[in-house]
């Protein structure tokens, strides 16, 4: 990365604080941090239990970064009780033909609202422009560390988002987490932490074939 888009980089990062608890709570540990360093070489009293709240404060901050990340994999969903919804995809098989413009894209109700994507395997995070955010109701999570992306435009700042209720053909998808990414343009992108919780997906004849898990018997 050259200086200046490291630059641009740390500038977003600055700019997200306001709206990131998580961001805000850690450069304050990070100051109470060296605030107790220098109670301790100055010899004044208390600066050892300083570093320490600094430090448990940290190691909280930390704890919960890693805990939000990890809801992107469906494989950790055993550490992922945050008192958020449950992600689930639901339904049955459901084709996806290939586009003229060698694309896969799907129009799915989003909260109750149409809303076109991009199917693609190599975007790690399901990703939605800010008007079709707004117009679905999305809204950054509260307290939710923002994700840096990024994009033809260069390096963004992205807002955590929950989806939900997401459906198209057989599939219906509830508590589905995303971003928010300002820079994104027109485009929604459906990426691998939606397809990695299908039961499978595979190209056969060109199309693109999803494949939910079943709904539980009751």
């Amino acid at each position: 990365m050259d200086p200046q888009s490291a630059l641009d980089a740390l500038a977003e990062v600055i700019r997200a604080i306001p709206r990131s608890g998580l961001l805000a709570g850690t450069i304050g540990a990070l100051v109470l941090g060296w605030i107790g360093a220098l109670m301790l070489r100055k010899e004044v009293a208390g600066g050892r239990l300083v570093r320490t709240v600094s430090t448990l404060a940290l190691m909280g901050i930390l704890l919960t970064v890693f805990l939000q990340l990890a809801r992107f994999d469906p494989r950790l969903d055993v550490v992922t009780d945050l008192g958020m919804p449950e992600q689930k995809i639901v339904g049955e098989e459901t084709i996806i033909p290939l586009a003229p413009d060698g694309h896969y894209w799907l129009v799915a109700e989003v909260n109750g609202v149409p809303t076109r994507f991009l199917v693609d395997t190599g975007a790690t995070l399901t990703a939605f422009s800010t008007a079709s955010a707004e117009a679905a109701g999305l809204a950054p999570r509260t307290g939710g560390l923002p994700v840096m992306l990024n994009t033809a435009n260069g390096t963004v700042t992205a807002d955590l988002t929950t989806v939900e209720n997401l459906s198209f053909g057989n599939i219906e998808a509830e508590g589905i987490d995303a971003v928010i990414a300002p820079n994104l343009g027109k485009t929604n992108v459906l990426g691998m932490n939606f397809l990695s919780r299908l039961e499978g997906w595979r190209v056969a004849n060109g199309d693109l074939i999803l494949t939910p898990g079943r709904v539980a018997a009751q």
